[in-house]
């Protein structure tokens, strides 16, 4: 099993930002301490998607940082990223395995015990799982309960995140979940300083995963 530190997981969000700011703000959270970032364009066609993915990674390759691609392989692969992040809805976890390799990154999705329980077995290396709380993301949510969260980590022996509008002030809620990290959007891409926003929450973070 492939060591991947999870603790402050950036799913990055351009919308309505030039990509001079969007790259701006990226380099600012990888700079102060996040430690996974997955590029999530829900609009993008595959030029543009390949066109910031690039861009991206030269910002994440400068921290030394692993990239991953929501859903899209093909992207992932074009770049030549660490991996991709598929949900319930994307190509099966074992069919993104089957295309990117042994040695890349694949990460998934899982709301219930059984749909991580398949991820696992399929070959996912870590889970997101969410919503904690509701969210500013186009994503449609539902709220997963601490118990569930529990529950979860539980049944598998890979690393697993919690989403969904979290932030300093109301992540205590996680503390002995046995959660990895936390993965954060609007908290650190829409944030007025970014990178002291990620440096308070990455602290927050590791006191409550110890």
């Amino acid at each position: 099993m492939r060591k991947i530190d999870t603790t402050l997981y950036l799913v990055t969000n351009s919308t309505g930002r030039s990509e001079e700011e969007f790259l701006r703000i990226l380099e600012e959270a990888c700079a102060a301490g996040v430690t996974l970032v997955q590029l999530r364009e829900k609009e993008r066609g595959g030029r543009e998607y390949l066109h910031l993915a690039q861009a991206a990674k030269a910002v994440t390759d400068k921290y030394n940082i692993p990239l991953l691609i929501d859903d899209r392989v093909d992207v992932a692969m074009a770049c030549g990223c660490a991996g991709v992040h598929v949900g319930q809805s994307d190509i099966p976890v074992n069919v993104a395995r089957q295309l990117l390799g042994p040695d890349k990154i694949v990460g998934a999705t899982a709301k219930t015990v059984p749909q991580a329980v398949e991820a696992y077995e399929q070959g996912a290396d870590y889970l997101g799982v969410g919503a904690i709380y509701p969210t500013k993301t186009k994503v449609i949510t539902v709220i997963t309960s601490i118990d569930h969260l529990k529950d979860i980590c539980e049944a598998v022996p890979i690393p697993v995140n919690a989403i969904g509008g979290l932030k300093k002030e109301n992540i205590g809620v996680l503390k002995g979940s046995g959660i990895a990290g936390i993965c954060v959007v609007s908290n650190i891409m829409e944030a007025k300083d970014p990178g002291q926003t990620t440096r308070e929450l990455k602290a927050a973070v590791k006191e409550i995963i110890g």
